[in-house]
């Protein structure tokens, strides 16, 4: 299994890279009108055309790939084991069940609790009216 998620990410990194490459060579719908009044090469590769078509076709193809395995990943890496189901707080209350206390200890209050809390600023309070 890992072997295969290890080609898939090979197979969508590759497709993506390429794919960035195609679509940084082909030129927009502007670039012939360029091309007609001399500004540019119009002997390419593939033709005037047919570079277009090759290009625009390979792209697609590219994009499929592409879209094929993202979405192979995403089902792979949400996949889990049938024995292992519910949430991640319904697992760790079953791997780590709590405890009831029993008895609580005596309460006895502190000899800070029972000492009036002075004033942080040291002036002095005024009584209200």
């Amino acid at each position: 299994m890992n072997v295969m998620l290890t080609l898939l990410l090979a197979v969508q990194m590759l497709s993506a890279l390429v794919m960035i490459g195609l679509i940084l060579v082909q030129h927009g719908k502007g670039a012939d009108m360029g091309a007609a009044f001399g500004s540019g090469g119009s002997g390419s590769l593939f033709g005037a055309s047919g570079s277009a078509n090759f290009l625009s076709r390979t792209t697609a193809v590219l994009a499929t790939i592409f879209f094929a395995s993202t979405l192979m990943l995403a089902y792979f890496g949400s996949a889990r084991p049938a024995a292992v189901s519910g949430s991640v707080l319904e697992k760790s209350a079953v791997q780590t069940p709590l405890t009831p206390l029993t008895s609580l200890p005596p309460s006895t209050p502190s000899p800070a609790a029972s000492k009036p809390v002075a004033a942080a600023s040291g002036a002095e309070q005024i009584p209200s009216r």
